[in-house]
């Protein structure tokens, strides 16, 4: 792979944990934006080109959104027993019911892709269908199942990578597809539009050319996103030291802070990032790697990371790092639930798993290098696609350094 190489920019078109977890799984990190498509008034002529049509329709929501070029990826399952289409069933009752009906019997959940790419102007509509065998549960599991919650928000009211995995019996075609979205099949339509699956594996600290760090800014919230992010970070941070930001990027947040009275100082691995972050923090940006940085020990008062570890395949590297430069009593600052939180359709299950940014397992890595979470606070984003959804909140984090 070529360090230098310019990523694709891969847009999911989807609030579902579960694909976003599967795509992250095969190395690729998407920019999700949710479409807003009402599904509920939307019909076909059967279940499998149900899916397909609300694939294209929340692709092609999410491309009328964009003021610039991207590949769009739109998918919608849908489960079919008896030729009926069932999708979220968004009672307790209703899933209840549905699941009784399933029990002991196979289903077809078919899934719905649609690839848009705007540069080549090309849409790609596709339908991976995969049978699906169900146990035959008791009354009693059907009801403790949809106590959790789960059955409510999921395509069909089962999940075969949460709570519901025992409930599923066998599969006969793609796993993934029942998660979904079908990897192999989202490989072959990405090759047709150009695009190779491992381009998708580039990592985004090396992704960003001078015109995209020219316009990072703007799509991204602008000033303010950036000054309520810095107000955040300015009630968790110590008076009087030094602060280091984490991929501080163009500087737009980190100029915030030192607006605010806080003496800032910026790492970055973008050589693009920096060149801007540079007008905006003369004399106090760096090269370096937020796995390595260029500190000695316990030297550091302040720590901040916005918007990085969601990024990173493996938070613990930073965590570690960020342990051995803060003095005894210092902070780290970070952003967390980033992802899940851009979302406006959460969906969430007991058993969703989480990136490298999620509260609990930062929590446990950090208390392994002596980081103990001690505050807590959150701030508004600023809503990025067309519509009425709600801007975003976003969990900010503070973890002390022990004296130890």
């Amino acid at each position: 792979m070529n360090p230098g190489a310019k990523r694709p920019r891969f847009v999911l078109a989807s609030a579902s944990p579960a694909r976003l977890q599967t795509l992250r799984s095969a190395g690729v990190e998407p920019e999700v934006i949710v479409s807003g498509v009402d599904e509920d008034h939307v019909t076909a002529e059967n279940p499998g080109e149900l899916a397909r049509v609300l694939a294209t329709l929340k692709a092609r929501a999410v491309v009328a959104t964009l003021t610039e070029h991207a590949t769009v990826l739109g998918c919608d399952s849908v489960l079919e027993i008896d030729g009926v289409a069932y999708g979220k069933p968004e009672s307790p009752e209703v899933a209840r019911e549905r699941l009784r009906t399933m029990r002991g019997r196979s289903g077809i959940l078919h899934t719905g892709h649609c690839l848009i790419d705007t540069a080549g102007k090309q849409e790609l509509r596709e339908l991976e269908s995969t049978t699906v065998y169900f146990a035959d549960l008791t009354d009693d599991e059907i009801d403790a199942y949809v106590a959790t919650g789960e059955p409510l928000v999921v395509a069909g009211s089962f999940t075969v990578d949460g709570l519901g995995g025992p409930f599923v019996t066998g599969i006969e075609g793609d796993y993934h597809n029942v998660v979904g979205v079908s990897l192999p099949l989202v490989r072959r339509m990405l090759a047709e539009v150009g695009i190779p699956w491992p381009a998708l594996w580039e990592s985004p600290y090396f992704a960003y050319d001078e015109d995209e760090a020219a316009k990072y800014d703007e799509t991204r919230g602008g000033p303010e996103r950036a000054r309520a992010a810095a107000e955040a970070v300015d009630s968790l941070l110590p008076k009087g030291g030094r602060v280091i930001e984490l991929a501080v990027g163009t500087g737009i947040v980190a100029a915030e802070l030192v607006a605010l009275g806080n003496l800032v100082h910026g790492v970055d691995l973008s050589p693009a990032m920096l060149r801007h972050a540079r007008v905006r923090l003369p004399g106090h940006v760096a090269a370096a790697d937020a796995e390595r940085l260029p500190f000695a020990d316990r030297r550091c008062d302040a720590i901040v990371a916005v918007w990085l570890l969601h990024l990173l395949d493996d938070s613990e590297p930073v965590l570690a790092e960020v342990a051995r430069v803060l003095r005894p009593d210092g902070v780290f600052i970070t952003t967390t639930e980033k992802s899940e939180a851009s979302r406006v359709a959460d969906g969430r299950t007991p058993k969703d798993q989480r990136s490298q940014d999620s509260l609990a397992l930062l929590v446990a890595r950090a208390a392994q290098y002596g980081l103990v979470l001690d505050a807590a606070t959150t701030f508004t984003g600023v809503n990025q696609s067309r519509g009425n959804h709600p801007d975003p909140l976003y969990p900010l984090v503070r973890f002390r350094r022990t004296l130890g």
